[in-house]
C-alpha cells in the first residue's frame, strides 16, 4: 500500500496492517520451525498458532501504541517502533555512539 493511501485510510479512522506487521507471522513460524529442528522438538499445530498469536498481538500492540504516540498511520508506525528496537539493541551493544561518530 503507498504512504498516501495509508495517510488517507488513517484520517478516515481506518486501520490497515501494514505490510512488515502481517509479514512477521510468516517469518516467526520459520523461526519456530528453525528452533524445533535444532532443538529437537516437536511442536503441535495449535502450540506453534499459539505462540505466533502471543508474538503478533504484542507486536500489533507496539505498533498500535506508537501510532497513537506519534499520530501517524501503522506503517509509518511500524517503521518508528522498528527504529527505536534497533536503537535500544545497539544503545546495548554499545555501538550507537560509534556510529553517532560516523555520521
Amino acid at each position: 500500500m503507498s504512504a498516501e493511501a495509508r495517510e488517507m485510510l488513517y484520517k478516515k479512522k481506518q486501520y490497515s496492517i501494514p505490510d512488515i506487521l502481517s509479514n512477521s507471522g510468516r517469518v516467526t513460524v520459520s523461526y519456530f520451525e528453525w528452533v524445533q529442528n535444532n532443538m529437537g522438538y516437536s511442536w503441535k499445530e495449535s502450540e506453534v498458532l499459539e505462540k505466533l498469536q502471543e508474538k503478533m498481538i504484542v507486536a500489533f500492540n507496539n505498533v498500535y501504541k506508537a501510532s497513537i504516540e506519534f499520530d501517524v498511520d501503522m506503517g509509518t508506525a511500524a517503521y518508528i517502533y522498528a527504529i527505536r528496537q534497533m536503537t535500544k539493541v545497539l544503545e546495548i551493544r554499545g555501538c550507537l555512539n560509534q556510529i553517532a561518530k560516523k555520521l
